[in-house]
C-alpha cells in the first residue's frame, strides 16, 4: 500500500514569512514546527514541502541558492529531530524577469503538479494525504490532487481565512501548523505505523 503524506507549504507555514526569502539566514521556525514535523515522522508519514518559489523567476536568487536554503532548513529541523522526506519547488511565473521561468506551468499552486510529481516519485497515496500551507491556493492545490486541505492562520493565513475566494473550501482553518498535526492525528481512521 502507497504511504500517506502530509504536504506542507514552507513560506508563513514552517518558517516565518518575511517576503522573499533569498538566502539561508532569513530562515527561522515558526514555534513548535520541528514540533509538528517530528510528530509526523513518528505517525509515518511522508512529509513532503511544496512551495512555490517564483523569486528565481524573479531573478532574486537562483536554484543553488534554493538547495542551500532547504539543506539549511533541514539542519534547524535535525536540531529538533524532526526531518523532510522531500522538497518540490515551483520557480515558474507568468510574468517572470527570467525568460526560461516565465510559463503557465502545471506546478505553481493552486495547481497540483508538485503534488502529483512528489506521488510518482515517492509512492504516495493521495486519498490518504494532506495539504497544509497559508495561502489558499496551497489548500486548493491540495484539493485538486485528490488530498484533503488545512489552512493554518500563520504567515498570510489569517488575512486569507478572513477572506476567503467564492470557492475557498478547507477541511479546517486553525491556528498553526502543530493544531493542524493534532487535528490531522485525531481525524485519520488510522495513521500509517
Amino acid at each position: 500500500m502507497n504511504r500517506p503524506a502530509v504536504f506542507l507549504d514552507r513560506d508563513g507555514t514552517i518558517v516565518e514569512e518575511v517576503g522573499f526569502i533569498s538566502r539561508a539566514s532569513q530562515m527561522v521556525l515558526l514555534p513548535s514546527a520541528g514540533q509538528a514535523i517530528r510528530t509526523l515522522n513518528a505517525h509515518g508519514f511522508a512529509v513532503v514541502v511544496a512551495t512555490n518559489q517564483s523569486g528565481i523567476a524573479r531573478g532574486l536568487f537562483d536554484e543553488p541558492a534554493l538547495d542551500a536554503m532547504h539543506r539549511h532548513l533541514d539542519g534547524l529541523l535535525a536540531a529538533e529531530q524532526a526531518a523532510v522526506d522531500a522538497y518540490y519547488h515551483c520557480p515558474h511565473h507568468p510574468e517572470a524577469a527570467v525568460e526560461r521561468y516565465r510559463v503557465d506551468c502545471g506546478c505553481r499552486k493552486p495547481l497540483p503538479g508538485m503534488l502529483l510529481r512528489a506521488r510518482d516519485d515517492l509512492g504516495l497515496d493521495l486519498a490518504r494525504s494532506w495539504m497544509i500551507g497559508d495561502r489558499w491556493r496551497d489548500v486548493a492545490a491540495g484539493t485538486l490532487a485528490g488530498a484533503r486541505g488545512i489552512l493554518v492562520r500563520t504567515g498570510y493565513g489569517s488575512a486569507d481565512a478572513a477572506a476567503p475566494p467564492a470557492d475557498a473550501r478547507a477541511d479546517a482553518i486553525l491556528d498553526h501548523l502543530m493544531e493542524a498535526v493534532d487535528w490531522i492525528l485525531r481525524s485519520s481512521p488510522s495513521s500509517p505505523r
